[in-house]
């Protein structure tokens, strides 16, 4: 599959570069292909002294010639989306940032818990209730950093979606590609703290996490997690390349946006070009329970954040201009961006949009791995996380049976841009 992959990028990226300028639709005929770098452009180059897997490097460098100002094209600068989490760093800077505020007593107490999310269940209204006790008074913080069972419930319920004794945390009807219940918890949880408040934590959290060693880990009640987060060196360098190619380069995340933000200035992307949920805020500039909406959905409790989908959405509404229902759907050749980067399923949709090149960092996903690998348009880099990568996934991907994720929840068959099903596929580029 390797041989594939490396194979179909040499052969099809002419033939998809030609085909892009010869079609008769009235949306791509606004735009042509892009030309042959002039050979006597200096190109910005990336790294040498930095691992990839295989020929990567060089594909992403032939799609910086392509689509960069190296080219010689003055006209729209390209666009490149990254994910975060995973992506451009190892490990969940989300995670790392409640962990720190568990551990801070930074979690104000909410009047009801039922109230901090539009589908939360009884169940998990009791479970937080009692574990976290109503002693507290309402609006201020929970003794987290000694109350192993309110930490313990409200991890358990952001990591799974479950209560500590397995009930269900969420119920009732969502796109299941729009969002998903316990990632729209997480700013929900921070209501009442101002976006400096929490850019406080996210800062506190990202120092103690750079200054961990690799494989560290921490105790959060009774879960262990990661205890270190690094960027990762490749995504810092092909980032700054991008960029001084002419490259517009966004982060978009389903984390909470001040969050995100902390951490994308480590790489060299401000907030104009930092997009995650996004918190309402009430009129002394403090979190609410409310998110914003894309795509001709309003504010709401977080029916249209990042994910899956709903990355797409925000793509189109905010970096294209384009409103309305019509940021949900797949836009012509010009009004998508050249690269996509991602690690996951909820990655998957913005990822395929990529004229240029589909980056997927291996963390063995099913949806996302099964683009990659059956790599339709020869231009998916596949590549092994560049920290602890994971080894090589035992059996097949279930592309053709249980591989994409139904809008009504559950898994169905993977289908082509024709119709036709995504056959199962082996995992090839790993770890050890």
């Amino acid at each position: 599959m390797r041989n594939r992959l490396v194979a179909a990028w040499t052969s099809a990226a002419a033939a998809t570069l030609m085909a892009v300028a010869t079609l008769t639709t009235p949306a791509a005929a606004a735009t042509s292909a892009p030309s042959a770098p002039t050979a006597s452009r200096a190109c910005p180059q990336l790294s040498t002294k930095l691992p990839w897997y295989g020929e990567n490097r060089a594909r992403l460098q032939r799609m910086i010639d392509e689509r960069g100002t190296c080219d010689g094209h003055h006209g729209p600068r390209p666009v490149a989306a990254f994910d975060w989490d995973n992506t451009v760093s190892k490990n969940d800077v989300t995670d790392a940032t409640i962990a720190w505020a568990l551990r801070h007593d930074k979690i104000l107490r909410p009047a009801r818990w039922k109230d901090s999310s539009k589908w939360m269940t009884d169940e998990a209204d009791r479970a937080l209730t009692t574990a976290c006790g109503t002693d507290v008074p309402v609006g201020a913080p929970l003794p987290t950093s000694t109350d192993t069972d309110c930490t313990d419930e409200i991890f358990n319920i952001r990591e799974s979606g479950k209560t500590m004794s397995g009930a269900a945390a969420f119920s009732g009807e969502w796109d299941h590609r729009h969002t998903v219940p316990q990632y729209a918890w997480v700013p929900q949880l921070f209501a009442g703290h101002t976006v400096p408040e929490l850019e406080s934590y996210a800062a506190a959290a990202r120092k103690e996490a750079l200054a961990a060693p690799v494989g560290a880990t921490q105790k959060l009640g009774t879960h262990t997690i990661p205890g270190y987060v690094r960027y990762y060196e490749q995504q810092r360098d092909l980032i700054r390349t991008l960029q001084q190619a002419g490259f517009d380069v966004y982060i978009v995340s389903a984390g909470s946006e001040p969050v995100t933000e902390v951490w994308s200035q480590g790489v060299g992307i401000d907030r104009k070009h930092t997009i995650a949920i996004r918190s309402v805020l009430d009129k002394h500039g403090r979190i609410t329970l409310y998110n914003e909406g894309c795509g001709g959905v309003p504010v709401t409790k977080g029916e249209a954040i990042p994910y899956i989908d709903g990355k797409r959405c925000w793509i189109n509404q905010e970096i294209f201009h384009i409103k309305g229902k019509s940021a949900w759907e797949k836009q012509r050749w010009d009004k998508r961006i050249a690269l996509g980067g991602g690690d996951a399923d909820t990655d998957v949709t913005f990822v395929d949009d990529a004229t240029g090149a589909h980056l997927v960092l291996n963390r063995n996903k099913s949806e996302i791995m099964c683009r990659a690998y059956d790599n339709a348009d020869g231009r998916w880099v596949a590549n092994p996380m560049f920290i602890e990568p994971l080894p090589r996934k035992q059996g097949t991907y279930p592309c053709a049976t249980a591989a994409w994720n139904r809008p009504e929840g559950g898994f169905g068959p993977l289908l082509r841009d024709d119709g036709s099903v995504v056959p199962d596929q082996q995992d090839s580029i790993h770890g050890a």
